[in-house]
């Protein structure tokens, strides 16, 4: 979503269009986010905002390959939280109960604001014996004031407290994309995933067999494409680059 649809909250240059045509022609398509604040309710909103007209039903967020991975592993499960509705209703939604007493899981995820009390409620349950699970890598986030620390970044704190390291789902762990092609009931070889970085998009990608994409119109320059070991599929400027192959 960021990076190849829009870019600080703006539009990407023909990402309008490609949205449209995608839609007209009746080709599956999931919208990809690390970012497990929102609800797709919400994260729809925000993109007719844009001017980008998204079903909900056609986003996808590590939240939600989160409560699936949940469901898959221990279905009826129990978990402290650390997170936003994204988070907590995804987890909600497959029956999870959200406690801080003996939970089977802590779940961190992203949030505007993180507590430090609730971090060492966090480190104190791990140290008991919760099975740590984070929903994403990512170690900042981007805000109209600069970057700010995200999952990886206090992930990386309370393995430090306790020891543990989480399991983090979402991208570049190709369960994120495999859970992902479920939903749409699509096939490796005739998917491609289309990203702004190296790190999650393209690597998660080229894990999970897809043909891959790289655009410019996000994080990652084209010189620094050379500093990888693996290399996408294709580099293009931006979706309005791919308009006319749909």
């Amino acid at each position: 979503m960021d990076g190849v649809l829009v870019h600080e909250g703006q539009p990407v240059p023909g990402a309008a269009e490609f949205v449209r045509r995608l839609r007209e022609s009746d080709k599956k398509f999931l919208v990809l986010t690390n970012n497990s604040i929102y609800t797709p309710r919400d994260l729809r909103a925000r993109l007719r905002s844009a001017g980008l007209d998204v079903p909900e039903e056609a986003i996808w967020t590590s939240a939600l390959a989160t409560a699936r991975f949940l469901e898959d592993q221990s279905p009826g499960g129990t978990a402290f939280v650390i997170g936003e509705a994204g988070l907590t209703t995804a987890l909600h939604g497959i029956g999870y109960v959200l406690t801080d007493r003996n939970p089977d899981y802590v779940v961190l995820g992203e949030t505007r604001t993180y507590s430090f009390s609730t971090i060492t409620t966090a480190i104190r349950l791990i140290k008991d014996g919760a099975r740590f699970i984070a929903t994403n890598p990512d170690p900042v986030g981007p805000s109209p004031a600069g970057v700010l620390p995200a999952c990886g970044a206090v992930a990386a704190l309370m393995t430090k407290a306790t020891g543990a390291d989480p399991y983090f789902v979402g991208k570049p762990n190709p369960l994120m994309m495999r859970s992902a092609l479920n939903r749409l009931e699509a096939h490796s070889e005739t998917t491609a995933m289309i990203g702004d970085r190296m790190d999650t998009d393209v690597i998660s990608g080229v894990e999970a067999g897809l043909r891959t994409v790289l655009v410019l119109s996000g994080v990652t320059r084209r010189e620094e494409i050379e500093r990888f070991p693996y290399r996408p599929s294709r580099v293009v400027d931006s979706v309005a680059d791919l308009l006319d192959e749909i």
